[in-house]
């Protein structure tokens, strides 16, 4: 039986009720504990299923259980739903949407100052920049992940921000909070330190380095070790590379779409397709041990 990893939860989740319902469904499947983690594997042919099950009853349904297993096309999760199964993403996403009120979307300068890679005043019609080494000297480490909150206007945050959504809630879904988490945090670091090492000193934020590193790693993940979570449409991840070569072109900021970091967006899906083949290759060394 070829198995799949479909759920990763803290040991402190319950999830005898869900298996319990398995159990009345006769889906195949098995519970193992992985650190202070618990992996629930389900036949590959069913894992979809099982997945879209938990979704609607995470707790096991006594009444649902007596019923066949559910058809092609069970209701979707609504929003108070996915934010719960998806407290991290949505911790980012919240963030964002703070510093873009703060900020005024970039408008306010005397705040924006205090989250940009290099700290910078205004005299003129000039933008003078401090050092780097000048600020972490003074102790605003924050600076070299705070720029992935930062967004220069409205599209520019909605993009990000639904992209996020749609890449880190599976993320989370397959391997948990704290890893979307850190891999965030990661992406973050070297997608802004990419664009300042190749770009030189400018203002740049957004998280569209980390969305990248989010998309490598799904991508080189689901080559080593398949899961219904991190399948996604071929079109989305030819839509992204296509969209990435015509930023590098140029072409995009001749369009009036203003300079883009692709530094950042470089150093992003490199070091998510490092972390997609180092996190598939484990993963598929287990389902074979």
């Amino acid at each position: 039986m070829n198995v799949v990893e479909v759920l990763r939860l803290p040991l402190n989740a319950d999830l005898s009720g869900f298996v319990q319902l398995l159990r009345r469904l006769q889906v195949p499947h098995r519970v193992t504990e992985e650190g202070d983690q618990q992996v629930l594997w389900v036949e590959e042919s069913r894992a979809e299923q099982a997945l879209r099950l938990y979704q609607l009853h995470p707790e096991g349904d006594v009444d649902t259980a007596l019923l066949p297993p559910p058809v092609q096309e069970p209701r979707s999760p609504g929003v108070v739903e996915q934010l719960r199964a998806s407290k991290a993403t949505a911790a980012i996403l919240l963030l964002s949407l703070l510093v873009a009120g703060l900020t005024g979307l970039g408008d306010n300068l005397e705040t924006l100052r205090w989250l940009t890679f290099l700290d910078f005043h205004v005299k003129g019609d000039y933008v003078y920049f401090t050092p780097l080494e000048v600020s972490l000297q003074a102790g605003q480490w924050w600076r070299l992940l705070s720029p992935m909150l930062v967004h220069f206007g409205i599209l520019h945050l909605a993009m990000n921000g639904l992209w996020y959504w749609e890449l880190g809630r599976r993320i989370e879904w397959r391997q948990g909070a704290l890893r979307l988490l850190g891999l965030t945090l990661v992406f973050g670091l070297v997608s802004n330190a990419a664009q300042y090492l190749f770009g030189g000193p400018s203002l740049f934020g957004g998280l569209s380095g980390v969305l990248y590193g989010l998309l490598g790693h799904i991508w080189l993940y689901q080559w080593l070790a398949p899961s219904p979570l991190y399948r996604m449409p071929r079109g989305v991840l030819v839509m992204m590379l296509v969209w990435l070569l015509l930023c590098l072109s140029g072409l995009v900021s001749l369009l009036g779409f203003g300079q883009i970091a692709n530094a950042a967006h470089v150093g992003g899906l490199l070091v998510g397709c490092l972390s997609g083949l180092l996190g598939g290759a484990l993963a598929r060394r287990k389902l074979t041990t």
